[in-house]
């Protein structure tokens, strides 16, 4: 798991050197970066208790987005993967993510565009529930797996906002593992590694630099499934805060909500349903951009 995510790293990180070079052709903006923060605690006969830990919470970011007479191509892939090990426990996730997403467009109107999507995340290692002793993983490498293809509009105002609207949007959930399958996890019928729905989504970006070095990014989606159910609406959303101290050390915020009438999360009476599921990583470390 951990080659994987660094082998994909080292790809990013070549393939962003090689574009950052100046070129000639303005049409594509490109920016990108790579963010590894550690933490370390060791406590010795440590009167106030307490216990010794290791931490780290490596991300990468990037997009490279085309835009020149009619035609707009916005693309980004996002990378994520943290542990930590506190003393005498096994190492546990607290981060992980593999997201990419390109959307086409052909200009119809001013700011308005004809428009195509792609949308793919799933992440890179097994998931387990800590809170139950001795549990399987509850999640793996696509289990689940998420993507979708739609068309539709896309709205781009300016260089800070963007808004996708695809009415007709196919969106399929993966559930490569046998065992999860047959659990029918993450909304899938039991046995079955698919499900598909078919319905509408709306995917709004905001990417804005407020201050000098102080840049955030936030991206809501919102999906509504026309076979079954309509009337709830799937929502993902993510806020990226990025801070930086100097050429090399940053500090990054970031922040997600995610709420799947598909996904049951166990409740405290032994039940399972629906939850709001949030997330949030703060981390201060080096930062290298490209």
């Amino acid at each position: 798991m951990m080659k994987r995510f660094f082998v994909i790293a080292l790809f990013v990180l070549g393939f962003g050197q090689l574009y950052a070079q100046p070129v000639r052709d303005t049409a594509w903006t490109k920016a990108g970066y790579f963010g590894l923060k550690l933490t370390q605690v060791s406590l010795s006969s440590w009167s106030a208790g307490g216990e010794s830990a290791l931490a780290f919470d490596s991300q990468i970011t990037y997009s490279a987005d085309f835009k020149r007479d009619r035609q707009l191509w916005q693309n980004r892939l996002e990378l994520g993967y943290g542990l930590t090990k506190n003393d005498g426990k096994s190492a546990r996730k607290t981060n992980d993510k593999i997201y990419f997403a390109s959307t086409y467009g052909y200009q119809i109107y001013k700011t308005l565009y004809w428009s195509a999507l792609l949308n793919f995340n799933t992440q890179f290692a097994k998931g387990y529930d800590y809170n139950i002793e001795d549990s399987d993983f509850i999640s793996k490498f696509m289990a689940p797996g998420y993507l979708m293809i739609g068309t539709g509009v896309t709205w781009s105002p300016n260089k800070i906002f963007t808004a996708t609207f695809t009415p007709a949007s196919w969106r399929g959930t993966i559930v490569a593992d046998s065992r999860l399958s047959d659990e029918g996890a993450f909304g899938v019928d039991k046995g079955k590694h698919l499900l598909s729905e078919f319905g509408a989504n709306l995917k709004a970006e905001v990417n804005y630099e407020f201050l000098p070095n102080m840049k955030v990014y936030s991206r809501l989606e919102l999906y509504s499934n026309y076979l079954k159910d309509p009337q709830n609406i799937d929502v993902r959303w993510e806020v990226q805060l990025n801070m930086a101290i100097n050429k090399w050390f940053s500090t990054t915020l970031s922040t997600n909500l995610l709420y799947d009438n598909d996904v049951k999360i166990a409740q405290e009476d032994g039940t399972a349903g629906p939850r709001v599921q949030f997330k949030e990583v703060l981390g201060v470390g080096l930062q290298i951009n490209f």
